[in-house]
């Protein structure tokens, strides 16, 4: 009867581990107006390019294609787009800085977004 009762302990401890992953954000309506300066393409499981640089007020456009669902999510939740297979999100950055952005089901997928002062 112990063993039963260990038994069920480690399965209730290793299901609170699994559970502890941060939740995605919620979705960050695009910039729809916008008219970028760069596109990066989400295909293949990375971004292409992976690292851009603009200048403060410039958009940025994500588009989506290939075979599996992604998404773009911010490091600190700044931007964040629906996970889709295909379509574009577009985001306009208005301060400077670097900005860190993954997949949220892919977190190898990385990339960042070099922002400068408007020139």
């Amino acid at each position: 009867m112990l063993r039963a009762w260990a038994g069920l302990g480690a399965l209730a401890l290793l299901a609170g581990a699994t559970g502890c992953a941060p939740a995605k954000p919620d979705p960050v309506p695009s910039d729809t107006g916008a008219d970028p300066v760069v596109t990066i393409q989400v295909i293949d499981n990375r971004f292409e390019p992976s690292t851009v640089e603009i200048e403060a007020g410039q958009a940025v456009r994500w588009v989506f294609g290939g075979q599996a669902d992604h998404d773009v999510v911010a490091e600190d939740g700044s931007f964040v787009s629906e996970l889709m297979r295909s379509g574009e999100y577009v985001h306009v950055f208005d301060d400077p800085g670097e900005w860190a952005y993954d997949c949220s089901i892919h977190p190898e997928m990385t990339g960042t977004v070099v922002v400068s002062e408007r020139g």
